[in-house]
């Protein structure tokens, strides 16, 4: 009896699994290469020539063979993905996803690439060789390119806080980004403020956009013509809120408060309401958005709506952990909000 060695029982394995569509045999065939490389592509095996490689990937994906879930391996890895790591807000989902990770004996891999839309495109093939067991992605969405790469690989992904729609394939982690504006809003209004400006996020951000809807809802629902001109885009770093907030607050009919888009604007606003000599919030009130463990140890402690990162990570990694079993469950989670009052909101004037 032939004892076959385990990369060729996997081989075999996925010749089964792909039986009714197209074997691995025929797209050697079509590649003009052997099973033997086929197998080797398959496996993430280094001893390929990259065009042959691609050639390969590319018959794959056209054919849409998915490789069954390998063995496994000792160390097991969780990956997060990132297009920028300079925050306490991207510490926040960390730690959502290595909680998951070490109650099931995991480790956490993070990567840093790509635009705030999609990874570069070089991710992919470092994904594909390390062969985690799933993939947190914090991003708009994925290219085709890459959704089919994965899949043919058999590595689910779930993208957590999406900053666009993503499309129905796509599994995804949000939060009520519109109930959290409406409810910032909302709080500055009762306490009287009528004449409130908005920094949020950028335009082509759907979380941004659905906030700033939410602040005009709560205008509207109390009757008030917000002012057009108080409205402004930045890119949530505390550097975008001190820039508009000094622009915003040296105007002669400048707002008695201000909803930054992120708790990182806030700050940006408490530094430009204190080089302008304004008291908050005597002078100015402020909200912010996230409420990220800085918030209340600012001076004075942030009124905040509260976006559960942490748990929104930890849905996500477990989303992962069900796509990897195959079980049923859902793919498209919103998280609730809610309204943390602290002492950055107060009656005007007052």
């Amino acid at each position: 009896m032939r004892a076959e060695s385990p990369e060729g029982t996997e081989t075999a394995r996925a010749e089964e699994r792909g039986a009714g569509r197209i074997t691995l045999a025929q797209v050697g065939a079509q590649a003009g290469v052997s099973l033997s490389t086929v197998s080797k592509v398959l496996n993430g095996r280094p001893d390929v020539a990259a065009p042959t490689r691609r050639k390969v990937e590319e018959l794959l994906e056209e054919h849409g063979y998915r490789r069954p879930a390998p063995t496994p391996p000792e160390a097991p890895l969780l990956e997060i993905v990132f297009h920028e790591l300079d925050s306490t807000w991207s510490m926040e989902l960390i730690r959502g996803v290595q909680n998951v990770a070490n109650a099931h004996g995991m480790s956490v891999v993070l990567t840093e690439t790509g635009t705030r839309h999609s990874p570069g495109a070089d991710w992919v093939e470092g994904v594909l060789r390390r062969r985690p067991l799933g993939v947190v992605l914090v991003f708009s969405t994925l290219p085709a390119d890459l959704k089919k790469k994965l899949w043919s690989r058999a590595i689910p992904f779930v993208i957590v806080d999406p900053a666009g729609d993503p499309e129905p394939d796509v599994p995804s982690v949000g939060s009520a980004n519109w109930a959290g504006g409406l409810a910032a809003t909302r709080h500055l209004i009762e306490l009287g403020h009528r004449r409130t400006a908005v920094i949020t996020g950028p335009e082509d951000m759907l979380c941004a956009l659905a906030r700033l809807d939410g602040f005009r809802s709560a205008h509207n629902m109390a009757r008030i013509t917000p002012d057009p001109e108080l409205v402004r885009f930045g890119d949530f770093h505390v550097s975008s809120g001190h820039q508009h907030a000094l622009d915003l607050l040296d105007r002669p009919d400048r707002p008695t408060a201000i909803f930054a888009g992120s708790d990182l604007q806030a700050l940006g606003v408490l530094e430009a309401a204190r080089v302008l000599g304004l008291r908050v919030p005597h002078d100015l009130s402020v909200v912010g958005y996230d409420n990220i463990p800085l918030a209340q140890w600012s001076s004075p402690a942030l009124t905040t709506v509260d976006q559960p990162l942490e748990q929104m990570a930890e849905e996500a990694a477990r989303m992962l952990l069900r796509l990897r079993r195959e079980e049923e469950g859902e793919t498209r989670i919103e998280l609730g909000t809610r309204l943390v009052v602290r002492g950055s909101t107060g009656v005007p004037g007052v």
